[in-house]
């Protein structure tokens, strides 16, 4: 059978739904072509009609660039979780553990993004990491893999909306207006956004994703002429500072529960890379702009999260009261990229890197829109969601899929109430452990997928994009998250300060695992299809056809370079 052709699955098995290629490599039925600017653009109310009939395949739209997919994947999931969380987690572990278990996720994800990437390039289609788990490990955890995946962004939403609204009150001027005020100027932000499809939402991570690196940069140069005590007269680091803080109070905090706890607090950080994946999806050619992108994945983990929370260790006391904040919300007040600017003195400092967290804020909101809606599409291409998701309108956008998943955000409305911290807290506990569950089944289905190629006769080199540690790799992501989840059990159990947790303790903790198990329940008792044998595993269909002039003179050129300038290619 010819990798264009889209026949059923012989085997069993879902079949992965992909759009083919002509012999340039363009997509075959591009209906937006004929289409006016205003139309193409989501600009008037004709780019809300679906598009033409007998296409039979879920065709997004396909305006996303290059660099684009580079600054989503270099900078597109950093927010509250590395700007402000980390002082929460500061507090817990210290500086010692912060930065090890910073290291520890950062080796995780490079893997995880890897295998990501070499899957992305041969099957681009939207939802991408939840087909392939359909595809190569259970249909019924695919299931619940992509709803997992739709509930987790969903509940981002509401969450980052809150957040917004409470880090415009640290100016004095905003602290008179309701938060419910500014939650409803984001929303609706937001809701702009996702009129103009694919191309707002790349726009948009392309340029808060410059802010957030340059604003990342500014600060590690400034840090380091504090630690070597250059700073302002009427601050603190007026002298060398050097790593003092790591022997006052010291480089760890509450010991092995410090440092177990700050897991949890590093994947949040680190949720939202794997959308370089499901963008890719929405490009014109991901043989070529993939690659480049998953990349840039070492960059961001190396200078902006391990060097920025190592000056963050160097800078800030890790007993510092202020890092724990003033309530139930994350508060900028905490963060100690803004403590930094207080503590050295710098006049308007903290103000310029709040602006900063409130983009990175509204950026995640808008990214969770964009991840939930693509995979409500694809759940219901695959029959696994209601038919109506599969509607896309004339601009290329997912209607019903963006709708539903923005009607989520009114949940951001009932954190006003008293008890909305408690509301809070709960929404977090349903998106904490989410990401972790959807790494280790991208690193899985790696793994089943390189040993299903090889068993249907295939070679390694057939394959154009490789993840550069392989197999290997995937098996240390994998375990590593086995790790983290058996760590964060340990601290549900028993948290910091105390012997036994409560019960409610237990579930804000780790609510996502019993989710998940009964999205599995409910996906195996709706298609009847278990864990897969690698017979039944189908590789061929849905697979892109492929440039093999262009990936065969790639290589050619690779042979030619050194041996340390072929080895540094393959990982940035």
């Amino acid at each position: 059978m010819s990798d264009k052709e889209l026949a059923p699955d012989e085997k069993g098995t879902p079949s992965v739904h992909a759009p083919t290629f002509d012999s340039n490599g363009d997509p075959v039925g591009q209906w937006r072509e004929g289409e006016d600017f205003m139309t193409r653009n989501g600009l008037n109310l004709k780019s809300f009609t679906r598009r033409p009939e007998g296409e039979s395949i879920v065709e997004l739209d396909k305006s996303m660039k290059t660099r684009h997919l580079h600054m989503i994947a270099i900078g597109g999931s950093i927010g509250a979780g590395f700007f402000v969380g980390s002082g929460a987690a500061l507090s817990r572990g210290g500086p010692g553990s912060l930065l090890i278990d910073f290291i520890i996720m950062g080796i995780m994800i490079f893997n995880v993004v890897f295998a990501l990437g070499e899957l992305a390039v041969m099957y681009p289609v939207s939802g991408g990491f939840y087909t392939y788990s359909v595809r190569f490990i259970d249909p019924s955890w695919g299931f619940a893999m992509g709803w997992n995946y739709v509930f987790q962004w969903a509940i981002v939403l509401p969450l980052e909306l809150t957040v917004a609204g409470f880090t415009v009150q640290y100016w004095d001027g905003a602290k008179d207006v309701s938060v419910g005020v500014w939650i409803t100027v984001f929303y609706l932000f937001i809701i702009l956004i996702n009129v103009w499809g694919t191309l707002g939402y790349a726009e948009e991570e392309f340029w808060s994703s410059i802010l957030k690196l340059s604003a990342t940069v500014i600060f590690m140069i400034i840090a380091l002429v504090m630690v070597l005590g250059g700073g302002p007269s009427n601050g603190i680091y007026n002298e060398y500072w050097g790593a003092r803080l790591w022997y006052d109070p010291g480089a760890f905090r509450n010991g092995f529960k410090g440092f177990c706890s700050l897991f949890v607090t590093a994947a949040f950080a680190f949720s939202g890379t794997e959308l370089v994946g499901l963008a890719a999806a929405e490009t014109k050619n991901p043989l070529k702009s993939l690659p480049g992108a998953i990349k840039q994945v070492f960059w961001r983990i190396t200078l902006f999260y391990v060097l920025g929370l190592m000056f963050v260790g160097l800078l800030v006391r890790s007993d510092d009261d202020r890092l724990l904040g003033a309530g139930g919300y994350i508060d900028v007040n905490a963060s100690p990229f803004v403590l930094v600017g207080k503590n050295a003195g710098l006049n308007g400092f903290d103000s310029f890197m709040n602006v900063v967290i409130l983009v990175s804020v509204v950026s995640i909101g808008v990214s969770g829109v964009y991840g939930g809606s693509r995979t409500l599409t694809a759940l219901g291409e695959q029959g696994y969601a209601p038919k109506f998701f599969t509607y896309i309108d004339r601009s290329g956008r997912p209607l019903w899929s963006v709708t539903a998943v923005l009607l989520f955000g009114a949940l951001a409305y009932v954190n006003l109430s008293a008890s909305g911290p408690t509301v809070f807290d709960w929404l977090q506990a349903l998106s904490g452990l989410a990401a972790l569950f959807t790494w280790g089944s991208i690193c899985l289905a790696h793994i089943r997928f390189r040993k299903a190629w090889v068993y249907h006769g295939h070679t390694i080199e057939e394959i154009p994009f490789k993840a550069v540690f392989g197999v290997y790799g995937s098996w240390l992501g994998l375990a590593i998250i086995f790790l983290v989840l058996v760590a964060q059990f340990y601290t549900a159990v028993s948290p910091i300060g105390a012997n036994l947790g409560t019960a409610e303790d237990f579930f804000i903790s780790y609510l996502a695992l019993p989710v998940v198990m009964f999205f599995w329940f409910v996906g195996y008792i709706w298609k009847r299809k278990a864990w897969l044998r690698t017979a039944q595993m189908d590789v061929d269909t849905g697979r892109r056809e492929l440039d093999w002039d262009y990936i065969n003179a790639q290589r050619e050129e690779l042979k030619n370079w050194p041996a340390w300038r072929r080895i540094a290619s393959k990982m940035f």
